[in-house]
């Protein structure tokens, strides 16, 4: 029978749905990250805006309280449910509106936040002058302020004025906390390293049993010279704190007690209610900063996350060091050197399961392989002064770096695999016509030409490895480290640290937190500034990646 030549196949074998389906598929998962992004996003950048806090007369099982807070969450429960919980609420309604109101004052009140409900809420207020305190312990204040106090003597200020030199004095505080952390966390933490280096000098004489005196001279002589600048900054450091100890305020809190708060113990004084709009921006601004570039306060719950930052940051980067070579050359061996028959199917295969193993088994094999076994040897011919305190045979910043670059070393090897199996045989032959090597032609025509394939597999590399956080809690991240791994004394970078990371700071203060609900909108910033870390990392890559193709085109066109 002939064939029509306007005759069409039917849709279904035109190829048509299946191109609509995936494209429906990929539009779903677009959307999926963009909410996800945009829930993380609202959730944790609004933390940082100045809330509203109420003032409410409340009446709690026929006794009317007082109120001050902030309202976090509002919802609608059924009636039935409220009267189950206990509490007694005059209203004909089904639904009740249900309030979650941080009343902060942890040390004064015992909680951090209270239950409302709308029925029983008599009378709502914003009052202006209601006063906001974070402290660096206990949580946020609420309150009116009262008086301010310098060394025990109560100031006779009027309101304005009060809080005028409520602020100045706090900018003293501030001046003062500066001059502190740094010289005990530069000026003494130098002293501190360097006494530990003599120490360590001194117990390796004795242990080669030396009878030198002058060596063990010259060691006291410097430890007293460094002992001697300690007195002088621990001096200083008694002044500084005295300074800080002077003033003081007393503030009203909700139940009318009236409490005193040193204002050494506060970093940051406001009042929501009277700011003004470009105010609120000026302070979302300083807050998110603040959050961004200070170390963490109150068990990881207050200040900010830049060790964590930073932590995150320098291991993706000592891993990708790392990684590049070794899964690069891996690759070339396979495709370029390797002859093709089963033993090298054997390593690709096992090299693409590898990809798939769960990252806790790396983290165990990074704990047993290079902390104890490897770590334990450094340690035993090098640091046998400073056993049996481990120095390289304890998590640290080197082991955790190489265990990443373990996990993510398959990702790397396939990813440069699949750019050499692109380059014409042609270039290859033409190349060794012209009387190069095969070294050369590989060095100056063949890896150029695959950069961007290999740039490739670092970005998947990094993807993976900056979320990690299984195998880096067995080789060396912790809640609290008590210095950076770079810092200004010799060698500079310590490798043999710990090191605090995003994902693992996400985890902390989610899971470990003993007040789940205040920490809860850290959570939702900690994963957002994860997530920005590792879109600014892999933006560079591509950036890379796309300059060596533009770069090498015209060559692998010709």
């Amino acid at each position: 029978m002939p064939t029509n030549k306007y005759h069409k196949d039917p849709f279904y074998k035109s190829g048509t749905p299946w191109i609509w389906l995936n494209a429906g598929a990929v539009t779903i998962s677009v959307i999926m990250v963009v909410g996800l992004l945009a829930l993380i996003a609202v959730r944790g950048l609004g933390h940082f805006w100045p809330k509203t806090v109420y003032e409410i007369e409340y009446l709690d099982n026929k006794v009317t309280i007082q109120i001050i807070g902030e309202r976090v969450e509002t919802e609608e429960v059924l009636k039935q449910r409220i009267l189950e919980s206990g509490i007694a609420v005059e209203s004909d309604d089904e639904l009740i509106e249900r309030s979650l109101i941080k009343v902060g004052n942890r040390d004064f009140l015992g909680v951090d936040f209270m239950l409302t409900v709308e029925p029983n809420e008599l009378q709502v207020d914003k009052p202006k002058d209601v006063l906001v305190l974070e402290r660096t312990q206990w949580g946020n204040f609420y309150g009116y302020l009262q008086q301010i106090k310098n060394n025990g003597e109560v100031l006779n200020l009027d309101e304005p004025t009060k809080w005028q030199e409520l602020a100045s004095r706090l900018e003293r505080v501030d001046d003062l906390r500066d001059r502190i952390e740094h010289i005990e966390k530069v000026e003494i933490g130098r002293i501190n390293y360097q006494l530990e280096k003599l120490r360590l000098k001194k117990r390796g004489l004795e242990l080669d049993e030396s009878t030198d005196e002058e060596k063990f001279q010259a060691i006291e002589d410097k430890r007293a010279e460094f002992n001697a600048d300690y007195e002088v900054l621990k001096s200083e450091l008694d002044a500084l704190y005295r300074e800080m100890s002077r003033d003081s305020v007393t503030a009203k809190i909700m139940n009318g007690k009236e409490v005193e708060i040193m204002l050494a113990n506060i970093v940051k004084a406001y009042r929501p209610n009277a700011m003004s709009l470009g105010e609120k921006i000026i302070f979302y601004i300083k807050t998110f900063w603040g959050f961004i570039t200070d170390d963490p306060r109150e068990a990881n719950t207050e200040g900010g996350i830049f060790p964590a930052i930073f932590g995150t940051v320098l291991t993706v980067m000592l891993m990708s060091v790392v990684v590049m070579p070794f899964g690069v050359i891996a690759a070339i061996y396979l495709r370029e050197y390797a002859k093709q028959g089963f033993l090298t199917r054997l390593v690709r295969i096992s090299v693409n399961n590898l990809a798939g193993v769960p990252s806790i088994v790396y983290g165990v094999f990074g704990l047993g392989f290079f902390v104890y076994v490897v770590g334990g040897t450094i340690d035993e011919l090098f640091y046998s002064a400073a056993l049996p305190a481990p120095t390289f045979g304890s998590g640290g910043l080197l082991w955790a770096s190489l265990t990443l670059a373990l996990l993510t070393v398959p990702v790397v090897i396939v990813a440069t695999e699949e750019g050499l199996s692109r380059i014409p045989r042609s270039i290859r032959e033409g190349s060794l016509a012209l009387g190069a090597t095969k070294a050369e032609t590989l060095w100056r025509m063949i890896l150029p030409m695959t950069s961007p394939a290999i740039m490739t597999g670092l970005i998947l590399s990094i993807a993976r490895a900056a979320g990690e956080v299984a195998p880096l809690m067995l080789v060396g991240v912790v809640k609290l480290a008590p210095s950076l791994p770079l810092d200004g004394n010799a060698p500079f970078v310590h490798l043999d640290r710990k090191f605090m990371h995003l994902g693992f700071h996400i985890y902390d203060v989610g899971f470990q937190s003993p007040n789940v609900e205040a920490a809860r909108p850290l959570v939702y910033a900690t994963a957002l500034i994860l997530v920005l870390v590792i879109i600014i990392l892999n933006l560079a890559a591509i950036y890379t990646r796309n300059h060596l193709r533009e770069k090498y085109k015209d060559l692998e066109q010709n």
